[in-house]
């Protein structure tokens, strides 16, 4: 079979199939890369999810991308990358399509008010864990819950308040290191 079209196939089945979001998708694009067609060593796959993780974008489409890119140049990464993208864009202008025509039936209306208990559920579950990973204690935990509600109740801008927090990283870590010098 043709690489590039293999290679489409494969990136748009994982993208079709995989819930959960690109580190769902991880384990299944090593095993098809990596294990079942030796196209990349391991630590090439790992050398490749590294500069994903640290890229700006979407993790599964960076992943796509650079494999892509590795195996059959600027063509490859552009196939690779449209096979991960392809069955979300298919799926959600789908939905989009017939959506007018049950948005006002009440057994989906139901489907949809119970589904967001679950979707803020979902969210708020990497959310606990990342307070946890970033050591939010009782001391600090202020600075997110003044953080959503500014963002929430008075409409500020999540980059004002990123960089307001850089900057009020800066000056505590300078303060801190003052204090010990002084001590």
């Amino acid at each position: 079979m043709n690489l590039y079209l293999e290679a489409f196939s494969i990136f748009f089945k994982i993208g079709a199939f995989t819930i959960g979001g690109g580190y769902a998708m991880v384990p299944l694009i090593e095993n098809e890369i990596v294990t079942r067609r030796q196209w990349l060593t391991k630590e090439d796959f790992i050398d490749l999810l590294a500069i994903a993780q640290s890229s700006p974008g979407i993790l599964a489409v960076n992943i796509s991308i650079f494999i892509g890119y590795r195996l059959k140049g600027i063509l490859g990464s552009i196939v690779a990358a449209l096979g991960t993208v392809l069955p979300s864009f298919l799926i959600i202008l789908t939905i989009a399509l017939f959506f007018h025509s049950f948005k006002d039936n009440m057994v989906v209306e139901r489907i949809f008010k119970g589904i967001r208990p679950a979707v803020v559920a979902l969210i708020a579950a990497p959310t606990f864990s990342m307070a946890r990973s970033a050591k939010i204690s009782r001391y600090n935990v202020w600075i997110p819950i003044v953080s959503a509600s500014l963002i929430w109740l008075l409409g500020f801008s999540p980059i004002w308040i990123i960089i307001s927090a850089g900057v009020g990283g800066y000056i505590y870590g300078k303060m801190k290191k003052r204090k010990s010098n002084e001590a």
